[in-house]
C-alpha cells in the first residue's frame, strides 16, 4: 500500500490486480441492447453479479488478507456485512486456510447467510442493520483479537474493488460515464481512483437508495454526514455511516451522486430478470435504475455497475408480484352476482373471452354487507398490460357488472 496510511493510489489499485490474478473473474462487460434502446445511449452491464461469491466485494476481501502479517492470519479475521462483503470475507479466508467470524444483521437474505457458512465462517446474527451488526463486531474483535476486515472503509478493500475500473477502461474504448451503488463507499472510491488517474475526463457518477443517503448528504456538503435511519429493502448498500477514507477519495473524484426510490429499483430488478435474464439484488440494481430514469446527465457509452446478485429467491417472487401489479399484468377484481346456478359461469365465461387469466376466484354468499340472493366474488386476473385490464373492466361495466379493482 502507499505510505499515507489513509489513502489509495492507482498503484495500489494495481497491486492488488496483480495479489488478485487467478482469485477473481475479470467480469463480462455485456451491451445491453434493450436497455441502450430504452435510454438512448449505448449502456453497458459490469456483471459483477457473475463474480465469484456472486459480487463484487470478494475483491478487496481477499486483497485486504492478502496484505495480513503471519501473526495477523493467525488470529483469524472478523468482520461486519449485510451479506456480500461476509461471503468475500469467508471465502478469502478459506483460500489463506485461516478463521473467520462473520457477524451479519438479523434480516440479513437467508441465501446469504447460508451461502456464508458454506465458505467456512462462524456466521453471528446481530443488529438489524449494517450498522448495528458493525457495532457487535468491534465488541467480539476486541475480546478474540481477531482481525478487522471493514466492509469499505479499508485502503486495501478500497484497492481490491477498484480493479473493476481497470477492467472497464481495458475493455471499453470511449467510456463516457460510469454508474456504481454506493452504501458505504468502498466500489465507488476504488474505481473512481482508477479511472480519474488514467482517465480524467471519464464521469464518475454515484448511486443510492432515498431511504439510506448518507453519502448523498455528505458529497453536498462536502463534509461527512451520517442518518439516524437506513431504510431500503436494498440491504447491500443499507448504511447509516458511511467512511471517512471513502468520503475523502469520493468527495475528491466522484462527479455526483443521485438518489432513487425502493419501487423503481424494484422496477430494474423485474427488467433485468425479464429483459436481461439477470438475476440481480437491490444493491446491484440500484445503478441501471438511475440511467432508466434519466437521473444520470452523459451521454454516451455508460457503464452500469451491476454490484451483486445475491437475492434470496422469496424476496424475488414478492418483486415479480409487485412488479406484476405495477404492470397491470396482475389484477384482483371484485364484483356482486345473483346467488344462483350459472351466474359465476358466465361471469366467467366473459372473462374468458376477454382472453385473461383466472388465477383464483373465491365466491362468499354470507358476506355481512352483501344482501341475501347475492354473492360476492373475487377473481384473481393475470392480464396483458394496463390496457387489457382496462378493457376488462369496460366490457364487465357494459355487461351489468359493478366491477372495483381490490
Amino acid at each position: 500500500m502507499s505510505d499515507t496510511k489513509n489513502s489509495v493510489t492507482l498503484s495500489d489499485i494495481e497491486t492488488a490486480r496483480e495479489a488478485l490474478a487467478g482469485i477473481v473473474h475479470h467480469t463480462t462487460l455485456d451491451r445491453s441492447s434493450t436497455f441502450s434502446s430504452l435510454t438512448g445511449n449505448e449502456v453497458y452491464l459490469k456483471l459483477e453479479n457473475m463474480q465469484k461469491t456472486g459480487s463484487f466485494k470478494i475483491r478487496g476481501a481477499y486483497n485486504k488478507i492478502h496484505t495480513l502479517t503471519p501473526e495477523e492470519k493467525a488470529n483469524g479475521v472478523i468482520a461486519a456485512s449485510a451479506g456480500n462483503h461476509a461471503q468475500g470475507v469467508a471465502y478469502g479466508a478459506s483460500r489463506a486456510g485461516i478463521k473467520s467470524t462473520i457477524v451479519m444483521p438479523e434480516i440479513a437474505p437467508l441465501a446469504k447467510i447460508t451461502a456464508t457458512r458454506g465458505y467456512g465462517a462462524e456466521v453471528v446474527l446481530a443488529g438489524a442493520v449494517y450498522d448495528e451488526a458493525y457495532n457487535k463486531a468491534v465488541e467480539i474483535q476486541a475480546e478474540t483479537g481477531q482481525t478487522f476486515i471493514h466492509a469499505f472503509n479499508d485502503p486495501a478493500v478500497i484497492a481490491g474493488q477498484g480493479t473493476i475500473g481497470l477492467e472497464i477502461l481495458q475493455d471499453l474504448e470511449d467510456v463516457a460515464a460510469i454508474v456504481t451503488p454506493i452504501g458505504g463507499g468502498g466500489l465507488i472510491a476504488g474505481i473512481a481512483v482508477a479511472v480519474k488517474e488514467l482517465a480524467p475526463h471519464v464521469k464518475i457518477y454515484g448511486v443510492q437508495a432515498q431511504g439510506a443517503p448518507a453519502m448523498y448528504m455528505s458529497k453536498r456538503a462536502h463534509i461527512l454526514k451520517t442518518t439516524k435511519d437506513a431504510e431500503t429493502f436494498a440491504d447491500g448498500i443499507a448504511v447509516k455511516v458511511p467512511g471517512d477514507i471513502t468520503f475523502t477519495l469520493i468527495d475528491k473524484y466522484v462527479d455526483d451522486i443521485v438518489v432513487v426510490d425502493d419501487e423503481a429499483i424494484a422496477g430494474t430488478i423485474l427488467m433485468l430478470l425479464e429483459r436481461a435474464k439477470l438475476m440481480v439484488e437491490g444493491a446491484g440494481a440500484i445503478s441501471l435504475t438511475a440511467i432508466l430514469h434519466d437521473k444520470i446527465p452523459a451521454k454516451g457509452k455508460i457503464v452500469s455497475v451491476i454490484s451483486g446478485g445475491n437475492v434470496d429467491v422469496n424476496f424475488i417472487s414478492r418483486i415479480i408480484e409487485r412488479g406484476l401489479v405495477k404492470a397491470g399484468r396482475r389484477v384482483r377484481l371484485s364484483t356482486v352476482v345473483v346467488d344462483r346456478p350459472g351466474s359465476l359461469q358466465r361471469l366467467l365465461a366473459i372473462i374468458a373471452h376477454l382472453q385473461a387469466n383466472v388465477l383464483y376466484v373465491s365466491h362468499d354468499r354470507v358476506e355481512k354487507h352483501v344482501p341475501l340472493g347475492q354473492a360476492v366474488v373475487e377473481i384473481g386476473l393475470e392480464t396483458r398490460d394496463v390496457l387489457h385490464t382496462d378493457h376488462i373492466l369496460a366490457s364487465l361495466r357494459h355487461e351489468g357488472y359493478k366491477v372495483e379493482i381490490i
